[in-house]
């Protein structure tokens, strides 16, 4: 079963490929991504590396977490899936004049 990781703390400069460099030697790996903005598509200093099996991915995070990659301390763990939101919740704003006489 594939184990996606999170990779934090990444030099600005990296490309996927760089960061496929740095995570293969602990086993195959399914996908590289690296994050990047919008507007500018320069890297945002995270990405996802996801691995075929798990206990490459634990060794990676094992060998990696805390190395030092480009000048930053790298941050390495399991990736958090992202909390879906529910219907958007009533917010605030503008009454537009309800309730009044």
């Amino acid at each position: 079963m594939a184990k996606r990781l999170y990779v934090g703390n990444l030099p600005f400069s990296i490309t996927e490929d760089e960061l496929r460099d740095v995570f293969e030697s602990h086993g195959s790996l399914a996908s590289v991504r690296v994050i990047t903005d919008r507007e500018t598509g320069r890297s945002r200093g995270f990405g996802f590396v996801e691995y075929d099996e798990q206990s490459a991915a634990e060794d990676a995070i094992r060998a990696l977490d805390g190395t030092e990659l480009g000048g930053r301390s790298l941050r390495v763990n399991e990736a958090q899936e992202r909390e879906r939101g529910g219907p958007r919740g009533g917010g605030g704003g503008g009454g537009g004049g309800r309730g009044r006489y």
